[in-house]
């Protein structure tokens, strides 16, 4: 027991540490995945868009100890993976009913936003939205039914993304999350819809 006794010190002094080093930090490999599935779901596959984002391997159990490790050295690297199940997830949790709901209302919309991303009337904006482009490109008629689904939209897109970072249990991560699908949208996109940049200038994916 003796012997032991440095291995539990060390232990109970690192624990602590490495569950503030991994709460801190944003999974941003897991955000595009979440990103990705949810813009397949909203969009529908797009055949010109990026690709998603590459599926890491988070479950894998760690490569078995050397016969000549330490046994410190063997109980440190058992410690990270715990503190990391216990301090943040791998992959970020989107199956909220909030989420599910939001996403579907995305979906039934896109049908008739899809248009005015064709023709240029909308695109996508820097900060994760929708902006009108060209009103002048609209019929007259149509106008104000364009104002309500671009209004309705970017109130469903705020919400996802506060509705992502809460269902994680790190609403901090909300601007964070945000970057991630502003950049997701435009990558995503077919050829021919319009974004607009951090500087304000409409330009056209090729």
């Amino acid at each position: 027991m003796a012997r032991l006794r440095p291995l539990i010190l060390l232990l109970a002094a690192l624990a602590p540490l490495a569950c503030v080093t991994i709460n801190v930090y944003f999974p941003a490999v897991a955000a595009e995945k979440a990103a990705d599935r949810i813009i397949e779901d909203v969009w529908g596959r797009q055949p010109d868009g990026a690709p998603a984002a590459p599926d890491t391997d988070t479950g894998s159990e760690p490569p078995p100890q050397s016969r000549a490790a330490p046994l410190w050295l063997a109980a440190l690297q058992w410690l990270v993976p715990v503190a990391q199940a216990q301090g943040g997830q791998p992959d970020l949790d989107i199956s909220s009913p909030a989420i599910r709901r939001i996403t579907g209302s995305m979906e039934q919309r896109h049908g008739e936003l899809k248009p005015f991303y064709e023709t240029g009337a909308i695109g996508l904006a820097a900060d994760g939205t929708l902006a009108v482009r060209d009103l002048n490109s609209v019929p007259l008629p149509q106008r104000g039914r364009l104002r309500q689904l671009v209004a309705a939209e970017n109130q469903d897109r705020n919400q996802l993304y506060r509705e992502i970072a809460l269902a994680n249990g790190h609403p901090e991560w909300e601007d964070q999350i945000r970057q991630v699908f502003a950049r997701r949208w435009v990558e995503k996109a077919p050829s021919g819809w319009y974004y607009r940049t951090d500087a304000g200038q409409w330009r056209q994916k090729g």
